[in-house]
């Protein structure tokens, strides 16, 4: 059954805590010695968020492939942060060399965590992201912002599904982005479980990789204010675009941009 409610993720995190067990992990394995050459671009690794899929990072991984980076984008499961990392841990573990791992939103906090136990990973870039401290959840940090998400339920066998009502969806997730493409978005949009926002993060990749972050001035979804003050305590090289949530699609050049930017450290 679904049922439509119109609240802050805030209120939507505490009405979730019946959420059931995290999903089952994917399981690492050891990676041997790199054989890529000191000199080669590193591995762009993108990770979308809640709400988005591969898809969203389109024009960012077709700038990048132009560029000569290679390009990865990872299908980010959106089952609970716990799982979701461990799921792109694996991922990682199969590239060699050098890694500039990307996290747009949620993916934010996934990448805040996974990247700690990869050695190869030399660059955090977040992208209008969640960048959590040890111990704080999505919706904690959420609880923060005043945005109103218009955020629909849906019961399903493993917890509750949450979506953005797709008659808000343009508003909150999209501003900048023309209607059609908005309402395609919308259409495909893929749910997060609630364990997204409900699982603590544990990690703080942060405070031994350099980061970057990309802050979008017109966000609904995550207020600017709230992007500043965790990327300030995150240490990271800061740049601020007027955009939207939806930055990689609106603003793709702005978004390569500041990827290249944490790329170029890596060498």
């Amino acid at each position: 059954m679904r049922i439509r409610v119109r609240v802050a993720l805030a209120a939507g995190a505490l009405t979730l805590l019946g959420a059931t067990t995290a999903p089952a992990m994917a399981t690492a394995t050891d990676k041997g010695p790199s054989s890529a050459p000191a000199s080669a671009k590193p591995t762009v690794v993108l990770v979308h968020g809640a709400w988005a899929d591969s898809s969203s990072w389109s024009s960012v991984l077709e700038r990048l492939r132009a560029d000569g980076y290679p390009v990865r984008a990872i299908a980010n499961p959106l089952q609970g942060l716990t799982g979701d990392t461990a799921y792109v841990s694996s991922y990682l573990s199969t590239i060699e060399g050098p890694v500039v791992l990307v996290g747009h939103s949620y993916g934010g906090a996934v990448i805040t965590n996974s990247a700690a136990s990869d050695p190869n990973v030399k660059a955090l870039v977040y992208i209008a992201g969640f960048i959590p401290a040890k111990g704080e959840t999505v919706g904690a940090l959420a609880s923060q912002s005043t945005s109103d998400l218009h955020l629909e339920y849906t019961a399903v066998p493993d917890g509750t599904d949450v979506s953005i009502d797709p008659d808000y969806f343009r508003d909150v997730f999209a501003g900048d982005v023309d209607k059609t493409t908005a309402a395609d978005l919308a259409a495909t949009q893929r749910p997060a479980n609630a364990k997204a926002v409900m699982d603590p993060s544990v990690q703080e990749a942060f405070r031994t990789i350099p980061s970057w972050s990309l802050i979008t001035r017109q966000d609904h979804a995550i207020t600017p204010d709230l992007q500043r003050s965790m990327s300030q305590r995150a240490g990271a090289h800061t740049e601020e675009v007027d955009a939207s949530h939806a930055v990689m699609i609106s603003h793709p050049a702005t978004v390569t941009h500041i990827i290249e930017d944490a790329a170029r450290s890596t060498r």
